[in-house]
């Protein structure tokens, strides 16, 4: 993907903004009057001074209390109204953004997430995700903010004299955006260097937690706990080379508001004694300037606490807008099963050929083996007919039709695929198995769990079907999450079954019932037998060896 600039990013986060501009209106709105409130406190408190030196204001001091007793008030009511539809803004966006990617994460699955760090994956769609509450809730509004509520001071200040008004614009422009792009550039690629490095260290912490036996078991304790310190270090490093930034960034701002201020003093001070401006003119825009900071000053810090934002963004909308391997196909007329083939298909990973000008038939209600070594592209045909990925060149093709031309709900609703890794998530072994048909009745569950050879043993737990499986399946051996997966498989009931090693973790006894089961199954059923012993296969009508792409 190309890479995105951070501007481009930033621009690209506020276009998400749009189904929600009345609201951001409202916000601006209610932040900048709240600002402006604020700020002509301390200017009414300059008018009372003028008025009890005998300088006429055209505001008495009944209305000037009153005025500030109505602008004390109403900074509370809008500060509030900003504050809160800010955030309603920012997790309306947090749970529209969630939505897109995990609707993105669905269309790039299996392919463009194979070898991908889960645990870098868990911290995107987490701590990625809750860092962009920055930008809505406390970026977009304050920027359109400071813009509207300095703009109304350097034309207040200006009012008194043109060169007080410039002096206030230099001071704004420069604690506001001069400032934050400085360090901006001096922190460099720092936030996306910490997102990534928080990434891997999560994934290197979840690769931990999983492997803690095997840890356990060898004595490696040692050198996993150097490898995460390691990780921990760099991420720590980089950690503080922003918070320095972040401290350098408020010194910086402070010398440049006192600067500042010095010179508006001085300036106001020398019209006054030349006699350009009323004494009016030496207090107010002074008063003004010193009241008016709040707005840029929160700017300021933009340069390092949108570094990590940014980054954040950028990893989230690389998911958002990466191409799927294969797209959601719709529109096209549905078909039912009548057996399928390859023809001369060639498939390329990562620059190897990983199968090449394979044909391959499989008739209907006949059950097909395929052998071969591992590496040899057993998995990979699989996925193929799944329409996981595409072909670099031939046909994979379902009743006649290739799969490149078949709906994808449809394709899904013909194909039974197991694979060599059950996945069973923390819930009852019944609703592990209902994933293969989430409507199907106890007795529907039951006979699939006959025919894998799975129902004695739920039997004997305590809880029967309800007991829970723990994550990922941790209670329970390969052999018995195996046979749950072909449990799926065979509960989801299509017409053309796909087994990728149903028996490799299972022993001879159980072996023998399931390949009865299969062997039953053909009767209004194909399927395809994956594996690397010419014994499980034995079953098959037609075998082949994927190695030597020939039948027997």
């Amino acid at each position: 993907m190309k890479k995105r600039s951070k501007f481009g990013t930033l621009f690209k986060m506020l276009g998400l903004v749009k189904p929600l501009t009345g609201f951001m209106c409202l916000a601006v709105l209610c932040g900048t009057l709240a600002y402006l409130a604020v700020q002509f406190i301390p200017i009414l408190g300059g008018f009372a001074i003028l008025n009890g030196s005998g300088y006429e204001t055209g505001l008495s001091l009944t209305m000037i209390g009153v005025l500030l007793i109505v602008f004390a008030l109403a900074r509370a009511v809008l500060r509030y109204t900003e504050q809160k539809t800010n955030h309603y803004i920012a997790f309306t966006l947090l749970a529209i953004i969630r939505d897109k990617v995990f609707q993105a994460l669905r269309r790039l699955c299996p392919a463009k997430l194979e070898g991908r760090d889960k645990g870098d994956l868990i911290n995107l769609i987490t701590s990625d995700v809750e860092l962009l509450e920055v930008f809505y809730a406390h970026t977009i509004s304050p920027i359109c903010i400071a813009f509207l509520v300095e703009l109304v001071m350097v034309i207040f200040i200006g009012s008194y004299h043109w060169s007080l008004g410039l002096l206030a614009l230099c001071a704004f422009v420069s604690v506001g955006v001069i400032l934050p792009l400085i360090i901006s550039k001096r922190s460099g690629n720092t936030g996306d260097e910490i997102r990534a490095q928080s990434g891997e260290l999560a994934a290197y912490v979840l690769e931990n937690i999983r492997g803690l036996d095997e840890t356990v078991q060898y004595g490696n304790g040692m050198q996993r706990m150097d490898g995460m310190n390691r990780k921990t270090q760099q991420l720590t490093e980089n950690q503080g080379k922003l918070n320095k930034l972040t401290g350098f960034n408020l010194a910086l701002a402070n010398t440049f508001i006192l600067v500042f201020d010095i010179a508006m003093l001085l300036l106001s001070a020398h019209l006054y004694t030349t006699g350009k401006v009323e004494f009016d003119g030496f207090l107010i825009p002074l008063i003004a300037l010193m009241s008016s900071y709040g707005p840029v000053s929160a700017l300021a810090g933009l340069g390092t606490t949108l570094q990590s934002t940014v980054a954040s963004g950028g990893r989230v909308l690389d998911i958002i807008e990466e191409a799927p391997e294969t797209e959601e196909i719709t529109g096209k007329q549905e078909i039912s099963f009548s057996g399928a083939d390859c023809e001369n298909v060639t498939f390329s990973y990562g620059g190897d050929t990983v199968l090449r000008d394979f044909s391959m038939k499989f008739p209907e209600n006949k059950i097909v083996g395929v052998i071969g070594k591992s590496g040899s592209g057993k998995s990979t045909l699989l996925k193929l007919l799944m329409r996981f990925w595409k072909t670099t060149s031939g046909q994979v093709r379902i009743s006649g039709t290739n799969v490149e031309n078949i709906n994808t709900s449809n394709l899904r609703d013909m194909e039974s695929y197991m694979t060599q890794e059950t996945q069973l998530f923390k819930d009852t072994i019944a609703n592990n198995i209902r994933i293969g048909k989430l409507n199907a009745s106890d007795e529907e569950v039951i006979t699939a769990c006959k025919k894998a050879s799975i129902h004695d043993f739920i039997m004997t737990l305590p809880q029967g079907y309800d007991t829970q499986v723990g994550e990922l399946g941790e209670t329970l051996s390969g052999g018995e999450r195996q046979r749950i997966g072909l449990a799926r498989a065979f509960l989801h009931d299509a017409p053309f079954m796909l087994l990728d090693e149903p028996t490799s973790n299972l022993d001879s006894l159980n072996e023998a019932v399931i390949l009865k089961s299969l062997r039953d199954e053909r009767l209004d059923k194909t399927v395809v037998l994956v594996s690397h012993r010419a014994s499980t296969v034995k079953i098959a009508d037609k075998i082949y060896n994927i190695e030597s792409e020939r039948a027997s």
